[in-house]
């Protein structure tokens, strides 16, 4: 007669399956490097895991929020860049053309490539990015920001049809930058120039004329102010690009300060798991040396 019952049996196969079980987590653990596979292996360290890869992924978000915001001031600024150098170009020769001096032959050449200056400025100010929103219209990118009434009068023939609205990026937390910019100015500017064209281009064009000269000095006083515009639209992406390169880079110590508090939490003791691993492997070897040993006992080996 066997010593071994089926309740014996029964509590040595549970045995052996939770210490299986405890050495199939193990290789796990081990496989992945991580300690934490599931709440259950430390509820606390588990919630300290959790906050740190939200707030990971929050810091991602904004550092791709800045990557994408940098180019577009990026793109805005060179476009402003040239816009300004078309301006002050233009101003220098509408100053030659308010030279009293200058014949009526000088002026009606300047016109000529007034004109043309003219026209560089409308299409900078109407410039498109390359899914070919509008840069320069606020909010409503898909308008552009001047339209041309060919049946106005000069010196009205061109209107803003864009907003002042801004485009807000957040980029850090409670921080946001505007993505866009406006040029409401522009259509003044090329009015009031567009005005002097009409007048530097007539035969017999005189700048000391007072109606001439008047609308000269509209179209310096527009000039200057869109330099004075222009200028102050630069310092200002500038001075964005530089507060995305700083936070960026309060980003970017956070994410390794972060990675290293979640190494500390959840990384693996590789030695400390292959002890353990070794334990349970030399109690499951035990077990079943010890199963064997009393299954082969009877009550005669007993008594």
């Amino acid at each position: 007669m066997r010593v071994p019952s089926q309740r014996f049996g029964n509590m040595m196969i549970q045995t052996l399956r939770a210490s299986n079980q405890k050495i199939s987590h193990l290789m796990l653990q081990m496989d992945s490097g991580r300690r934490i596979l599931k709440p259950s292996d430390d509820p606390i360290g588990g919630v300290r895991l959790l906050l740190l890869e939200r707030e990971a992924a929050v810091l991602n978000q904004y550092r791709g929020n800045i990557g994408t915001l940098s180019i577009r001031l990026q793109q805005n600024e060179s476009h402003l860049d040239s816009l300004l150098k078309s301006v002050m170009s233009t101003q220098d020769l509408m100053l030659a053309a308010a030279d009293g001096s200058t014949t009526s032959a000088d002026l009606n050449a300047l016109a000529g490539t007034l004109e043309s200056l003219k026209e560089t400025l409308v299409q900078g100010t109407g410039v498109k990015d390359s899914e070919g929103n509008y840069l320069f219209s606020g909010t409503l990118t898909s308008t552009s920001p001047l339209q041309y009434d060919p049946s106005a009068p000069a010196g009205s023939r061109y209107s803003y049809a864009g907003n002042n609205g801004q485009q807000h990026v957040v980029v850090g937390h409670d921080v946001t930058l505007a993505a866009n910019t406006s040029l409401e100015h522009m259509a003044e500017l090329v009015n009031h120039l567009d005005a002097a064209l009409e007048a530097l281009k007539a035969p017999g064009a005189n700048a000391n004329d007072p109606a001439t000269r008047a609308l000269i000095d509209a179209s310096l006083g527009s000039l200057t102010n869109g330099v004075n515009h222009l200028s102050a639209q630069i310092a200002r992406l500038g001075g964005a690009q530089n507060t995305l390169d700083l936070l960026d880079q309060s980003h970017e110590a956070m994410l390794v300060s972060n990675g290293e508090a979640a190494n500390m939490v959840g990384q693996l003791d590789y030695a400390k798991a292959y002890d353990e691993m070794s334990n349970y492997m030399v109690a499951v070897q035990g077990t079943y040396k010890v199963y064997g040993r009393v299954a082969q006992l009877s009550l005669f080996d007993i008594l």
